[in-house]
């Protein structure tokens, strides 16, 4: 294995891709190779400044430290996605294709088998796979969604190079194998749910009154669907309408 080696680590995974048939995988694989080479080549990354891992459904980039960060996050944020829609554009509706993408940066080593070894780099896939940041691609109309790491946001995004907003990004917390962690993702953060919003715990739900049927808890109804909090079903309600 050689030595640990500091690179800045960049990861492209396609939405969706276990839902599509091998034609369109094998479709949507040579699209993301063609917008890999071109942000990287937009970015003023020469090849032999980068190291490729291929994993399917996800592309992983091992770039020299000396390759301009502040040029990657600005290419990502413009020159991607704009490479993206120009492929999406020529797509039906369907095999539209959607980025999560990660930039991060740390020390991995190589072994003898051509693997990549490094906690850092296990921390990047975290980052890659994690909730916040599938949740924030669905709420997203474009067609991808970045996320940089604590290090690459502290020591670039926010100190605002070129072309970068640091208000654009908001802080993520993500929980993993090795526990929590925090990153910053691009674009408008998710609305909180109400009841966080209003800082009002859940009501418990009422207690059964005479007369009437209460079904408490979550219940799966015909469809699948899940109903939750308590309903009651009050079936006296005819008969004291009746008497009025």
């Amino acid at each position: 294995m050689t030595d640990p080696v500091n690179r800045t680590l960049l990861l492209f995974d396609i939405e969706q891709y276990g839902s599509r048939d091998d034609v369109e995988q094998a479709f949507l694989r040579r699209v993301l190779y063609d917008v890999v080479d071109a942000t990287l080549v937009a970015a003023a990354v020469d090849e032999t400044a980068r190291l490729r891992a291929d994993r399917g459904d996800s592309v992983m980039e091992l770039i020299d430290s000396h390759v301009s960060v502040p040029a990657l996050v600005k290419t990502l944020l413009t020159e991607t996605p704009a490479l993206l829609h120009n492929k999406n554009r020529m797509m039906a509706a369907g095999a539209r294709m959607r980025l999560r993408i990660v930039l991060a940066s740390g020390y991995v080593a190589v072994d003898e088998l051509d693997g990549w070894v490094g906690s850092d780099l296990n921390h990047a896939v975290r980052l890659l796979n994690s909730d916040p940041l599938r949740d924030a691609l669905k709420q997203q109309d474009g067609d991808q969604v970045l996320c940089v790491s604590e290090a690459i946001y502290q020591g670039v995004v926010r100190h605002g190079p070129l072309g970068v907003r640091p208000d654009d990004f908001h802080r993520v917390a993500v929980e993993t194998k090795e526990g929590p962690t925090v990153a910053w993702v691009h674009g408008e953060a998710p609305e909180p749910r109400p009841e966080e919003a209003s800082g009002i715990p859940d009501v418990p739900s009422p207690a059964p009154q005479p007369g009437g049927t209460h079904i408490g808890g979550d219940q799966y109804g015909q469809t699948g669907g899940i109903m939750h909090g308590g309903m009651r079903f009050d079936f006296t309600r005819a008969e004291r309408d009746g008497r009025r």
